[in-house]
């Protein structure tokens, strides 16, 4: 068996994937790989999720995440992806005020727990900020919109990107959410799942000014 420390193989990778690596060897942050290709939908609990082992189901109730700003400053991917209305749009037909974008999924448990409190958010603040969660299900609508029916969600609508553009382009895990200032570059991302009503998600719009 060939063991590896955690130190030697982040020194080695580059800083994104040694992130999400970190991660994973920590098994500690609440995230989800991407949806496996000719699987179908991917089960609760697939990827990197933590689990309760004494019921062996996904603790979707842990908020657990980092906050990186390795990459502030970097300008928004132009990635087309879909919005509510089935046409491409791009993250740069949102500048003008703060944009934050959420990378989820119906099949993440992580993501799920934290949509309500997302919700919850882009109602409060839809005056000075836009709040996106782009749905990176490999099936589209098809389980994107019964899914945001049964959510009964009061703001966000169903955005979505089956071919993972913006995930890749995030070089990431699901959940990632990144705010992005007015003129579409990258203020900080989080990776994992946060309580957007919490006072730590409170403390980062404040630093950012929204």
């Amino acid at each position: 068996m060939l063991l590896l420390s955690g130190e030697s193989v982040i020194q080695r990778v580059p800083r994104n994937i040694a992130l999400i690596l970190a991660l994973c060897l920590a098994g500690s942050i609440a995230g989800c790989d991407r949806e496996k290709q000719g699987q179908g939908q991917a089960v609760p609990g697939e990827g990197n999720i933590s689990r309760d082992e004494a019921k062996d189901t996904p603790a979707v109730g842990q908020f657990e995440h980092i906050v990186e700003r390795g990459n502030a400053g970097k300008l928004a991917p132009a990635a087309a992806f879909r919005g509510p209305d089935d046409a491409p749009v791009t993250l740069a037909a949102f500048r003008g005020k703060p944009l934050l974008v959420n990378l989820w999924a119906t099949w993440c448990a992580p993501c799920v727990a934290e949509m309500p409190t997302l919700d919850k958010l882009a109602a409060a603040r839809g005056e000075t900020m836009t709040v996106l969660a782009v749905a990176q299900d490999l099936q589209g609508a098809e389980v994107v919109d019964p899914w945001f029916q049964k959510a009964g969600l009061k703001a966000l609508q169903p955005y979505i990107d089956p071919q993972n553009a913006l995930l890749d382009a995030a070089n990431s895990a699901l959940p990632t959410s990144i705010l992005y200032d007015a003129k579409g570059r990258e203020v900080w991302r989080v990776v994992g799942a946060i309580d957007w009503q919490g006072e730590e998600a409170k403390a980062l719009l404040a630093e950012a000014g929204v």
